[in-house]
């Protein structure tokens, strides 16, 4: 597919840019039309990116980083090594270096970092009129126009309106007869992460970012949110998969990373799988005197863990959604409670069941006291899901209760956990009911 017949689709030339090989990816981007060059060069992958900024002149870099927008180049320098850094700021434009150097000051965490400063300022005391004016005069560079922002003589931001009410007034309608001081704005200081709920709450393309004295200093757009959204779904999922987050995508990332990343959880969940071979090994006499018991073993771990995941998975999403906090792990518990104990007899009854009509159809021999190890089965799930639902739901908040990502509580660490529990609860269980029978 030649790259001149999707000269209007920036993300899909640079997909196709992404399938070539190295010289010829770069020869197909010098060809691509200026005018399109900095929207393809933004949805690139970031090693061919830095490659492209390294293999042309230095008169093409400054073309090239002075069109971008400034979020999109922000987010491309995270990505550099100092000196290549160095290098392309020194090559921006006094202006755009002095927004450069601007957005590079904030936290890298923060919605700072992703913020433009090409937006539209007015003030209270204008006209519609010379609103127009203004949005005609500057509105090309611009990255959204769906809302200006009105500001006093201190630059604070007092108002936002939508371009729609403007284009509805009479060209000599005041502004100030057209606000009602009622705006949503997020401050530099704000995380990423917390910054996306403004964006889903209040259902906006675009958001003012305002220091803490309340002055205005850029918006971020629903692009960049989007993006932020797509890569704190990916930390959390991964994270949930029992290793560290990734820091670049899969394909760019060393098979030496991945070692490091998955690693310490795989070593850690080891350990932990250890104290189930102790479980075992502390209920040998039973187990050696009953070995029809260990048939069940699977049954019981799996069951607890599957349960622990489920609630796990519901609990941290609903962190990340806000729709519960810290403080609601009482209403959390009493839910999950009640929900284990239904889904715990559910198993149970089943579990007995099963023994029950293998018994009876011929299909296997439990003995004699069939019935007992049909109770010890199902009783012990029923106990064992209860406490699967419990730890997979507590563990989330005693992970946020210490400023810890609740996502690391993944399903493979809550499974391990209810694991070692459930083997304890099955056996003791079994000790219980079996005792001067089996036992």
């Amino acid at each position: 597919m030649k790259v001149q017949e999707l000269v209007f689709n920036p993300q899909d030339i640079a997909e196709t840019l992404t399938a070539l090989r190295g010289e010829d990816r770069l020869l197909a981007f010098l060809k691509i039309p200026k005018e399109y060059k900095a929207d393809v060069f933004s949805h690139l992958d970031p090693s061919f990116q830095e490659d492209t900024i390294r293999s042309i002149g230095s008169e093409d870099v400054s073309e090239l980083l002075n069109a971008m927008t400034p979020d999109d180049r922000t987010a491309l320098f995270e990505d550099f090594p100092d000196e290549l850094i160095k290098y392309s700021i020194n090559l921006l434009n006094p202006q755009e270096r002095r927004i450069a150097l601007k957005l590079l000051g904030y936290d890298m965490d923060s919605i700072a970092r992703l913020m433009t400063p090409y937006y539209i300022q007015i003030r209270k005391e204008w006209t519609v009129k010379r609103c127009l004016q203004q949005i005609k005069k500057v509105g090309k560079k611009m990255e959204t126009m769906n809302h200006l922002y009105v500001v006093d003589e201190k630059n604070q931001l007092i108002d936002d309106i939508a371009i729609g009410s403007l284009l509805l007034a009479e060209e000599d309608t005041p502004i100030a007869d057209i606000t009602d001081n009622h705006f949503v704005a997020i401050t530099t200081t704000t995380s990423k992460e917390d910054a996306v709920t403004y964006f889903e709450k209040y259902d906006r393309t675009a958001l003012p970012i305002v220091t803490e004295s309340g002055v205005l200093v850029g918006i971020v757009t629903i692009d960049d949110i989007l993006d932020q959204i797509a890569s704190q779904n990916t930390e959390d999922i991964q994270k949930f998969g029992g290793m560290d987050a990734l820091d670049e995508p899969y394909r760019q990332t060393h098979w030496f990373e991945m070692v490091k990343k998955r690693g310490f959880w795989l070593i850690l969940l080891f350990f932990f799988q250890l104290l189930t071979a102790s479980a075992m090994g502390y209920f040998e006499d039973e187990i050696q005197r009953a070995v029809v018991l260990t048939l069940f073993v699977p049954l019981i771990i799996s069951s607890g863990g599957n349960t622990g995941s489920q609630a796990a998975t519901l609990i941290i999403r609903a962190m990340a959604l806000q729709e519960i906090t810290v403080k609601d792990w009482w209403i959390v518990i009493k839910k999950e409670l009640i929900t284990g104990l239904f889904l715990g007899g559910v198993l149970g009854v089943l579990g007995f069941f099963r023994i029950m009509l293998w018994q009876y159809a011929g299909w296997f021999d439990y003995g004699e006291y069939w019935a007992f190890i049909g109770l010890s089965v199902g009783v012990s799930l029923s106990l064992i899901v209860m406490w699967g639902t419990l730890s997979g739901s507590m563990v989330p908040f005693i992970l946020k209760r210490f400023n810890l990502d609740p996502a690391t509580s993944s399903a493979p660490f809550v499974a391990t956990l209810v694991d070692v529990t459930g083997l304890v609860i099955y056996f003791t269980l079994a000790g219980l009911l079996l005792s001067g029978k089996l036992l």
